[in-house]
């Protein structure tokens, strides 16, 4: 137990190391993608925060595992640089008892990620795409700047105001473009200013000293209104309808569907909990290193050995959602040569240690 303790001690201190960077690292760099929709008033701060949070949750799927099995590399290979493993070697610990404390470590992270694949990910997915479709549906005065053309209702409605006052949530000299069908409406007011409709209780833009006119697409009528005052509700009249998106299905549909891509999917979420351990214990094996090469010697052959097994995992869902490979065996043959690729390491040293004492 004192060995299992140890090694598993030296394994996590990296993976939270690493994992805690990668995080940061992705975290600014959602950051920077969606801070302009922030300058630019589409996106309000809070949202922002959110969609970064639910991004990170998303990223975890694939950074725990990789974190994960480059520790394992990076632990085995200070224990392989420092003469430990020789050490321990010579004292009669098998690999088999090497393998141990990281198959429970793998175990545990495997659990976390297959919460993550089939429950916590298609949830984030849902919630991110609905909190962008409400930034692009829903309108408020306050993100807008200066001289700026906003787009909302998938560009529905264009809306541009010359001066904006974000104290007063006022706006002067104020274009709004609508297009409705087969008709074509445009608003020019002096000022516009965002309230709450007693009514409804929804947001309305009222005008001041303005003219509306509208344009018909299929004829040629047309008319002009002048008005002292107008309102107009900003949020639209139907119910909010989101585009049914693979990655924000629950387990449960995935599951009872027929449909090629979304049995790629399930099959994604099935095999990230199965890929976790396999690449944990991957990395065993790979660690092995004399004392003169160093802790970091076999990272970049880990690395590769990683690039190779994630793109051949992409393009096989990919082939399996475009037909191109049927269902059985979907993506598992990825998984299949991983797991190959484990057994020959293993095997190799064995074999030649009793070619040796032959």
């Amino acid at each position: 137990m004192i060995i299992d303790r140890y090694i598993m001690r030296e394994i996590i201190k990296p993976t939270v190391a690493v994992c805690a960077a990668l995080v940061f690292i992705y975290g600014c760099y959602m950051a920077t993608r969606y801070l302009a929709d922030a300058v630019s008033g589409q996106l309000t701060g809070t949202t922002v925060i959110i969609l970064i949070l639910l991004r990170i949750a998303i990223s975890l799927e694939v950074l725990l595992p990789t974190t994960l099995y480059l520790s394992v590399v990076i632990a085995l290979g200070r224990l392989y640089k420092d003469s430990e493993m020789t050490a321990l070697f010579a004292c009669g610990v098998s690999m088999a008892r090497v393998l141990r404390p990281v198959f429970f470590i793998s175990l545990v992270i495997a659990v976390i990620v297959a919460s993550l694949s089939l429950y916590i990910r298609p949830w984030a997915y849902s919630t991110f795409f609905q909190l962008k479709a409400q930034a692009k549906a829903y309108f408020d005065i306050t993100r807008m700047t200066d001289g700026t053309f906003y787009e909302i209702e998938n560009g529905v409605r264009v809306i541009y105001a010359e001066k904006v006052d974000h104290q007063q949530d006022e706006a002067e000299r104020v274009f709004i473009q609508t297009e409705r069908e087969d008709v074509l409406q445009v608003i020019f007011a002096r000022q516009a200013s965002q309230s709450m409709d007693q009514a409804s209780g929804k947001q309305i833009l009222v005008f001041a000293e303005g003219y509306l006119y509208e344009f018909s697409r299929t004829g040629k009528e047309g008319r002009v209104i002048q008005f002292e005052q107008s309102a107009m509700p900003l949020e639209p009249k139907e119910n909010l309808r989101l585009k049914y998106r693979v990655k924000a299905a629950s387990i449960g549909s995935l599951a009872r569907s027929g449909n090629s891509e979304e049995i790629a999917e399930f099959q994604w979420r099935l095999s990230t909990p199965l890929a976790t351990m396999l690449l944990a214990l991957l990395g065993v094996p790979l660690s092995r290193s004399s004392p003169r090469q160093g802790k970091y010697a076999k990272v970049t052959s880990a690395v590769l050995v990683f690039a190779v097994y994630y793109n051949l995992s992409a393009m096989a869902k990919k082939w399996v959602a475009q037909g191109v490979l049927d269902t059985v065996p979907g993506i598992w043959w990825v998984q299949a040569l991983l797991g190959l690729l484990l057994l020959l390491l293993l095997w190799q040293p064995n074999r030649m240690l009793r070619w040796r004492k032959r």
